[in-house]
Formats: C-alpha cells, sequence, structure tokens
C-alpha cells in the first residue's frame, strides 16, 4: 500500500511542493550523461534536502533509465519518487513497473496540446482528447498519484486547453502541469493563465496545479513565481537550472526568492536551503556543465564583492550589500587555510564549509589526493580542494579508461610527443604518438589506443587560482552520432589534467553507446 500524495490542504496554501526534474528534464542537456551510481546520489541528496517529488526519469527510454528510475525509488525515504510516459499505454505500464517500487510513487504522463504538437501524432482535437482521456484513466487505475502535463501549454488554445485540463481531472489526475515547453512567456501571462485555469475549469479547486518554465528567454525563475502568486502550488525546476537550450528553472533561485522575499512572497518550500552548495557542485561536476561565475546564489562570485564602496559596506554592516547569508545555503565564512601539514579533521571541518559532506570512506580516499596536492602546492585554497572534490568525482576507479602513465615532450622545436599508459579494461596498454603540440599529441594518443570517431567540439582551460603552481581545470566537449558528452578535470599538470578530460569524456560516451535512443517526444517535454 502507498502512502497518500502531498496534497495542499485548505489550511495550508502558503506551502509551495518542490519537483526536480534534474535526473530527467536536466539530464537531457546535450552533453550531461550521469551514471546509474551518480543519478542515485543525486536523489539521495534532493530527498535528504527536502524535495518533495523527484522526476527521476523516462523508464521507456533506455534500459539504463528505467533501472535507474527503478533503484531510485526503492532508496528514497521521503520524496515521492516520479517516472515520465508519454500519452501510450505502454509507456504508463513500463512508468509504473519503474516507480511502483517507491513508498509514494507517482506517474507523469504528457501530450502536445498546442496546434504544433497536435500534427505531430496527426490528432485533431477530439481524438486527442480522447486519448488523454483512456491514458489518464489507466494511470489512475495503476497510482492513485497522477500527474498530466499538456505540453506546450502556454500556446495552445485556452478554450481546448480548458477543455483538456478539465477531461484529465475527471480520468483521476491528481496534479496538472502547465509547461512554458519552449520559454516563451512572460510572467504576467504565466500568472493569467494559472488564474483562467482555475476560474474556468470544473473541478480545478480540487487538484494541484504546477508549473514548468524553461529559461529560452531568462525569465523562467520569474514565471514560475508568478504562477505560484496566481495559485499554482508546484513548482518544477532544476539543481543550476540545468536543462536543454537555456534551461530549467533553477531550484536554488525559486526557493531562495521565496525565503528571501517572503514579504512579498508569503509562500514557504520544505528545502533546508543549507545543503544547496553541496548537491549544486555535485550536480555541475557530474553533469559535466560548470556554475557560471555570476549564476544567482551559487556562482562563484554571488558573494564575492570587489568594489571598494562595496567592501566598505561589508566591513561595517554585511546586510549593506548582502540579502542573504552565505551560510543560509551552505557556505561558511571562515577562512581556515589548508596546507600539507593539514590534518584530516581539518580537511573535513573546510569541506563542510565548502558545502561538501562526506563519509568516512569518501575523505580517506580525497585525503590521499589532498596530501598529494599539498605536496605541490605552498597552499591549498578553498578553489584548489572544489576542483580537488570534482576531480575525485570523475575519477573513477570502475572506469573502463584510466590514465596509468603520460610523458609528453614539447618546445620550439617539434613534432611534440606523448607517450601513454593507459588501462583499458582492466588491461595495461602503451603508446607513442605526436601531435601539433603537447595536448593534440596526448589526444592523439589516447585515440591510437582506443579508436573512436567523436568528434571534439570544446576544449577549454582555466586556472583555478592564482600563481605557476595553480591547477588547472579542463573541460571538453564529444560528439558522436549525435550523442553529446562532456569531461573535465583539474591537475597542477595542464596536459594531465586535459587527458584526463578527454577520457573522463569517452567514458561517458562509452556508457552513451550502451543506451538505446531516447524517444524524441521526451526532448520537448
Amino acid at each position: 500500500m502507498t502512502n497518500p500524495a502531498p496534497r495542499i490542504m485548505p489550511s495550508d496554501q502558503d506551502r509551495v511542493l518542490i519537483f526536480d526534474t534534474t535526473l530527467r528534464d536536466g539530464e537531457q542537456s546535450p552533453g550531461a550523461t550521469m551514471t546509474h551510481d551518480e543519478k542515485l546520489e543525486i536523489a539521495a541528496l534532493l530527498d535528504e534536502m527536502g524535495v518533495d517529488i523527484i522526476e527521476a526519469g523516462f523508464p521507456i527510454a533506455s534500459i539504463g533509465d528505467f533501472e535507474a528510475v527503478s533503484d531510485i525509488a526503492r532508496q528514497a525515504k521521503n520524496a515521492v519518487i516520479c517516472g515520465l510516459a508519454r500519452a501510450s499505454m505502454g509507456d504508463i505500464d513500463r512508468c509504473w513497473e519503474a516507480v511502483k517500487h517507491a513508498r509514494r510513487p507517482r506517474i507523469h504522463t504528457f501530450i502536445g496540446t498546442s496546434p504544433l504538437h497536435r500534427a505531430i501524432p496527426n490528432l485533431d482535437m477530439d481524438q486527442m482528447a480522447d486519448r488523454i482521456h483512456a491514458t489518464v484513466t489507466h494511470a489512475r487505475n495503476l497510482c492513485d498519484n497522477v500527474q498530466w502535463s499538456p505540453m506546450d501549454a502556454t500556446r495552445t488554445e485556452h478554450d481546448y486547453l480548458c477543455r483538456v485540463v478539465e477531461i484529465a481531472i475527471k480520468a483521476g489526475a491528481t496534479t496538472i502541469n502547465i509547461p512554458d515547453t519552449v520559454g516563451y512567456t512572460a510572467p504576467r501571462e504565466s500568472a493569467a493563465l494559472i488564474r483562467m485555469l482555475l476560474e474556468r475549469v470544473p473541478g480545478a479547486d480540487s487538484i494541484i496545479f504546477a508549473t514548468h518554465c524553461h529559461n529560452d528567454l531568462g525569465m523562467a525563475t520569474a514565471n514560475a513565481l508568478a504562477a505560484v502568486e496566481a495559485g499554482a502550488r508546484q513548482i518544477e525546476c532544476t539543481i543550476n537550472g540545468l536543462g536543454e537550450r537555456a534551461g530549467n528553472t533553477a531550484l536554488e533561485e525559486v526557493v531562495m526568492a521565496l525565503k528571501v522575499r517572503n514579504d512579498i512572497m508569503p509562500y514557504r518550500t520544505g528545502v533546508d536551503t543549507t545543503k544547496i552548495m553541496n548537491i549544486s557542485r555535485k550536480v555541475a561536476t557530474v553533469s559535466g556543465f560548470p556554475v557560471q561565475f555570476n549564476k544567482a546564489i551559487v556562482g562563484k562570485n554571488a558573494f564575492a564583492h570587489e568594489s571598494g564602496i562595496h567592501q566598505d559596506g561589508m566591513l561595517k554592516n554585511a546586510e549593506t550589500f548582502e540579502i542573504m547569508r552565505p551560510t543560509d545555503i551552505g557556505l561558511s565564512e571562515t577562512n581556515l587555510v589548508m596546507g600539507k601539514h593539514s590534518g584530516r579533521a581539518a580537511l573535513r571541518s573546510k569541506l563542510a564549509d565548502l558545502g561538501y559532506e562526506l563519509a568516512d570512506n569518501q575523505l580517506a580516499d580525497v585525503f590521499v589526493r589532498f596530501k598529494a596536492l599539498a605536496d605541490r602546492k605552498k597552499e591549498v585554497y578553498d578553489d584548489d580542494l572544489i576542483a580537488l572534490m570534482q576531480d575525485s568525482t570523475t575519477s573513477a576507479e570502475h572506469d573502463y579508461m584510466q590514465i596509468k602513465h603520460l610523458r609528453v615532450v614539447c618546445g620550439t622545436e617539434g613534432p611534440q610527443t606523448a607517450d601513454l599508459t593507459m588501462t583499458i579494461d582492466g588491461v595495461d596498454h602503451s603508446v607513442h604518438a605526436t601531435g601539433d603540440g603537447p595536448v593534440d599529441a596526448t589526444f592523439a594518443a589516447v585515440k591510437a589506443l582506443f579508436p573512436h570517431t567523436a568528434r571534439l567540439q570544446l576544449y577549454q582551460v582555466h586556472a583555478v587560482t592564482e600563481g605557476t603552481d595553480a591547477q588547472a581545470t579542463v573541460s571538453v566537449r564529444m560528439e558522436e552520432d549525435g550523442k553529446m558528452v562532456t569531461g573535465q578535470s583539474a591537475d597542477t599538470d595542464t596536459v594531465v589534467a586535459s587527458a584526463k578530460a578527454y577520457v573522463n569524456a569517452l567514458n561517458k560516451l562509452i556508457l552513451r553507446r550502451q543506451k538505446t535512443k531516447p524517444a524524441e517526444a521526451a526532448r520537448q517535454a
């Protein structure tokens, strides 16, 4: 017997449910592939921080997606676990098979209702209405918690939108999600749409309206908050705003906006905001999508002040230029200097200040890497530790390929050369290669040991800290047959970091090859 789904009671109208779709819509970002274990870890962090609903994936898209949703459903302690399904009986059955293991399962089914999307399955309005009734009814017969979405709702005719929403409610949907699928709408339109549905649709007061916004015009957060003010009580969002194209509504932005501006938006969530930085960095690392420095809430510069006037004000009263405290999102204001004499307790404390909570076995592994780094640097800065944590995450011992030894020769006289030993599926292989520069030679060596047709689309290097002993963080993006993957690594040796990032991307590509091609319709949801 499943536990009841979250409900907004009349006495609890200030409560807003947070529906996180990082593992479904977020992972649809080109190159943002996550491993099975990474998905489980992120789901556990979301559950722990108080997210109400976790959309764990699209079960029918692949065996990998099905297994991830199923395992997340089994491990969840508090959150509702949701799977996505198109408006077809097969999709819905497969979704239920995955989520039924959860203490609190949900089926989320959708179909495109705008004129553009109705043309894809070649259904007229009546035929689509019949399909909506049949599929939502089928989902509700399997699960008492059903969410339905009219994809591209913001470009659907209002009369037809009201009609199909009413059909879905009568068929048993407990949540109606209104997606701004292409990030087309503006805040006042977002609010007006929710108000219209509440006023015109019979039974609208008996269910929860949700808002799902994309950021194509930079208004996802504003649109989501406007919908809440109009009566929506569930926000669909992702960590760091991860998502295809310009991304989705960022969880950290809406949660902190409701917390900081509770004076004008008197709503609350169940999210423990002190856990935001930890999961933000985790998602950035496993997805390969670094957070831009000026990103709201979680960006590197979010609490940085360089202007003299700002610095003077901060010294006198932090509230002069900060509307929230770093501790509110899990950052500490302490400044403990780390070096080669620092012990495990100091490292654990410092990492906790930076938003990382480590188990004993994780700390043991990171401590070894920290000591190796401290031997090469006089001082280990906060950013060095963040890069170290990110590199620890991407350097999995069970990866198909791992760099074992690398030696490069470079200078003004070419050709530059690379001698590489790489462990592939447990067996060591070595090669000598040349190239136009040390990085090119290194990549040529990797390709000689592991032939592939992937094209390098992005190669990016930035120094983590100042000085000639600074770590370099390298990001690469590769494409093969429409599959996009990203890799990232950090090291005081830029060429070593480049090799690790390149191999990290190839390991992800291998995982992508093992998956079946996701259903194209899911990419539009």
